[in-house]
Order: structure tokens, then C-alpha cells, then sequence
């Protein structure tokens, strides 16, 4: 584990006001979901459940096929595909189109995918304007932090901080109700809807059979963001395809439930190419940019590119004893929790924080809760031992720099590289050509042995090159 790592949890772990935020919120979360996941409400959950896993699974064992389904039917609607390796090609996307059409203001929704490629600054950074319209991510865009939680990003926030942040940042008086500081934010956001020349929004699912990308919400902004501004962005990782269209009911019967312990979310929207002609609202322009990001990476490993099963519902976060204690903000990336925990050092290398996988009690509870059963567990266990592995390797490799060092100096030292050069020669059996593997030699260890197990190497000589050379 790394010193900011722990630092970063010991920070959480002593603020008491923290820790009771973070435990009360994912606690009302995770009773929720326990009532609306019951036998009683939803006897078929446990179905449910498996047949969500079975469309992912296939999904992403066919992902090439219907990644170019998608693209196909996005087309025939209108729409453009771009496929984007990594987030200097999603900004440099949407500056050239920006630079081209014009723009210079950008609302954001359903943006998690764009949290993870630091959008907002890139676009900052070169001029653009851009604002998240999701009220908890509005909130923490003014607060300069990035979420806490996936479908509860202000989670660790209280109404008084909200307050500060608003005095703040927007200059208005020091307002406690919830329900006037989301006047508050509402009368801002509404002005920056009807200003925006592009909308950006992430997605849900993608369907493959019809194009469409779909938008679960509940607060309404994300239908302002895709249909106010002329051009539509949506901005989403290659696995977020679905084969068909029926296969949305299975994951909206899950996904609210799982996130918030809703029956269904507020707004479904399905989103299929721009404004056809006599619709009086809707985008001119629209974009999907399917995003890798090094989602790719987790395909050849048939068992952790489960990973990829995920809806980002959160339900991982809101039962985890980890998360519950450390939050959010102790992660080292965008993602948090379980689910971060696996995808992170999947996405981002091991060696972004080597700690990450340990971060788990084990307890299991986390698999119990995924709506699409990813063993979250059995890939922690798995990511553990690939560390292990690269901390054996690494501890190898500075094995071999020492001797390699060693050996330099011995060369520069004549007459010890020749004592070096007899006493090996008077240890060595003299047994042909494998006296160099005998167990009996004091070097045949270690990376040593590994690298003769493929080679033979004469017998010593009788006299060294130095001996021959001075008796010439």
C-alpha cells in the first residue's frame, strides 16, 4: 500500500463527521435496496439476476460483433460513431468539433465515463466552458473534488457544506434548506441549458439493434443536456453494448433497485440520432464516442473481464465494510469501493496502486449484492496474486541489477576479476559439459539456475586467457 493510500484512509478514519455521513447515506441506500429486492416485492430477483449475467457475458464475448451493430444503426439514424482509444482522443475530438461549429459552452449529464478521463479539464484547459448539470456533480464541480460515490457522487457532503460551497462559489446567501439550495442550483443550470452549443451525456446501455443509447436519471437534466444544446455527445465504454432492445428491461429491473431502491428510475430515455424532421426539439448533430480507455486490456483473461459485466449501480459500494469506513476519496481513481478495487489495477496496471486489491475484507458481501453476479471476490483474489507475482518479479530484477552491477565493478578491477576467475574455476566439478548445473555449485541458484536450465557451457579451462597470455 502506498503512503498517500494510507494516508488518505487514516485522514478519513479520523473525521468523525465523515464517517457518520458516508455510513448513514450508503446504510439508507442499502436498506432500500433490501426492501426492493425482497421476496415479497420481487419474487424473481434471483432470475433476474441470472439472466442479467448471461446477456452481459454474451455481450462481451461477442463484443466486436456488436459494437459494429450499434455503429450500423446509429448511422442509419443519422448519428456518427467515433471510437476513441483513450482521453486525449476524446478531447481532441470534441475541441476540433467545437473549434468547427463554433462553440464555446458545454452541460454535462451522466458523465461518470468522462470522470475518468478528466474531460472537464482537458476542455478548461483549451477554452471551453463545461458544466455538470447533475445536481451532487454540480455540486462537486464548484468544490473543485471529484465523486465520492458512483451514483451518489456528493454522498459525503451535508446540507451545511453545500451551503459553504454555494456562498462561495456562486455568491449567494448562506441557504441550509435542501429543498432552496436545489432552487439555487436549478436557476443557474437553466440559464447554462438554454446558453449550451453541445451537450454531453454518458449512457447507460447501447443497443445494439436499434442504435439507441439509453439514459436512466432522475432528476430531468440529462433530457435537457441531450436535447436542448444542437449537438449530442454521448460518451460511453465499449461495454456498455447490449444485444437487443427487450434485453433494457432486464437491467432497468435491477439497476434502480441496485442503486438507489427504486422500483424504476424517474426518466428512461432512448436516444437514436438527431432531430428528424417535424420534432420540435432535439439535437442537430449526434455523436456516440465509444470509449476504450484499457477496457480492451481485461478481454483475452476469460475470467476477470467479468469485470465488464458492471452497470455502475453502486450496490457494491453501499454494503462494503471497506468502503463504508475509508469512502470514497481514498481511492486512488475515479472509481471507488469493490468494483473500483477490481477495475482500477485492471484499467490503470497494477502498479497504479499495489495496495488496491488488498483493500478487502473478503467477506463476500459484495457478490451477494451485484445485479449481474460478478464475482467481485474471486477477481480480488486473482488481482492479489498477480501482485505477489510482479513484487517476486521486481524483487528479481533488482537481484539481477545488483550482480550486473557487481560484475561491472569486478571488471574494472583486473586482478580481482583473475581471483574471481581462479576460485570459480576450483570450485567448478569437473563433469563435461553440465558441471556448471551440478547442485554442488555454490551459484547455481536463483536466477542463475533458471537461465542454465536452457543451456550448457563448457568445462572450465585448464589455464585462463590471462595465464595463456602471460606465458605466451
Amino acid at each position: 500500500m502506498s503512503a498517500e493510500f494510507d494516508r488518505k484512509i487514516h485522514n478519513t478514519l479520523a473525521d468523525a463527521n465523515l464517517q457518520l455521513a458516508i455510513y448513514t447515506a450508503t446504510g439508507r441506500l442499502k436498506e432500500k435496496r433490501i426492501e426492493t429486492v425482497s421476496d415479497s416485492v420481487l419474487p424473481d430477483y434471483q432470475e433476474l439476476r441470472t439472466q442479467a449475467n448471461a446477456i452481459k457475458k454474451h455481450a462481451i464475448e461477442n463484443l466486436d460483433h456488436y459494437l459494429e451493430e450499434f455503429e450500423r444503426n446509429v448511422e442509419a439514424h443519422g448519428g456518427k460513431v467515433v471510437y476513441c482509444k483513450d482521453g486525449t482522443e476524446v478531447s481532441d475530438f470534441i475541441l476540433a468539433l467545437a473549434k468547427e461549429r463554433g462553440a464555446h459552452l458545454i452541460v454535462k449529464s451522466k458523465s461518470m465515463t468522462t470522470e475518468e478521463i478528466d474531460l472537464n479539464e482537458r476542455l478548461e484547459h483549451n477554452g471551453l466552458e463545461s458544466v455538470e448539470t447533475d445536481l451532487g456533480e454540480y455540486i462537486l464541480q464548484l468544490a473543485h473534488e471529484r465523486p465520492y460515490h458512483i451514483v451518489a457522487p456528493a454522498l459525503h457532503k451535508t446540507r451545511y457544506d453545500v451551503a459553504e460551497i454555494f456562498t462561495r462559489r456562486l455568491h449567494v446567501p448562506n441557504e441550509i434548506v435542501i429543498e432552496k439550495q436545489t432552487a439555487i442550483a436549478r436557476g443557474v443550470l437553466r440559464e447554462k441549458f438554454l446558453a449550451a452549443d453541445i451537450g454531453i451525456s454518458g449512457a447507460n446501455f447501447l443497443v445494439a439493434d436499434s442504435g439507441a443509447v439509453v439514459i436512466v436519471e432522475n432528476e430531468g437534466n440529462a433530457r435537457l443536456t441531450t436535447s436542448a444544446p444542437k449537438i449530442h455527445i454521448a460518451i460511453a465504454g465499449i461495454e456498455k453494448v447490449i444485444p437487443r432492445a427487450q434485453d433494457v428491461v432486464t437491467f432497468l429491473k435491477l439497476l434502480a433497485r441496485s442503486a438507489t431502491g427504486q422500483p424504476l428510475s424517474v426518466y428512461t430515455s432512448f436516444l437514436s440520432g438527431p432531430r428528424r424532421p417535424g420534432e420540435i426539439d432535439g439535437p442537430d448533430e449526434f455523436y456516440v464516442v465509444l470509449l476504450d480507455n484499457g477496457r480492451t486490456k481485461l478481454l483475452p483473461d476469460r475470467s476477470k473481464r467479468e469485470s465488464l459485466y458492471c452497470i455502475r449501480c453502486g450496490a457494491c459500494l453501499n454494503t462494503c465494510p471497506v468502503y463504508r469506513k475509508i469512502g470514497g476519496h481514498s481511492f486512488p481513481w475515479v472509481y471507488s469501493g469493490p468494483i473500483g478495487a477490481i477495475i482500477t489495477p485492471q484499467f490503470m496496471g497494477a502498479g497504479h496502486e499495489p495496495g488496491l486489491p488488498f483493500a478487502s475484507s473478503l467477506c463476500g458481501a459484495c457478490g451477494e449484492v451485484c445485479p449481474v453476479k460478478i464475482d467481485i471476490p474471486k477477481i480480488l483474489l486473482e488481482l492479489r496474486s498477480d501482485v505477489k507475482k510482479s513484487e517476486a518479479r521486481e524483487k528479481q530484477n533488482r537481484l539481477e541489477k545488483l550482480a550486473f552491477r557487481a560484475f561491472a565493478w569486478l571488471m574494472t578491477h583486473p586482478r580481482l576479476y583473475e581471483l574471481a576467475g581462479r576460485l570459480a574455476a576450483a570450485m567448478a566439478p569437473s563433469d563435461g559439459g553440465g558441471w556448471i548445473r551440478s547442485v554442488t555449485w555454490p551459484l547455481n541458484v536463483g536466477p542463475v539456475k533458471a537461465w542454465l536450465s536452457q543451456r550448457d557451457l563448457p568445462p572450465p579451462p585448464a589455464k585462463s586467457f590471462r595465464q595463456m597470455w602471460r606465458q605466451r
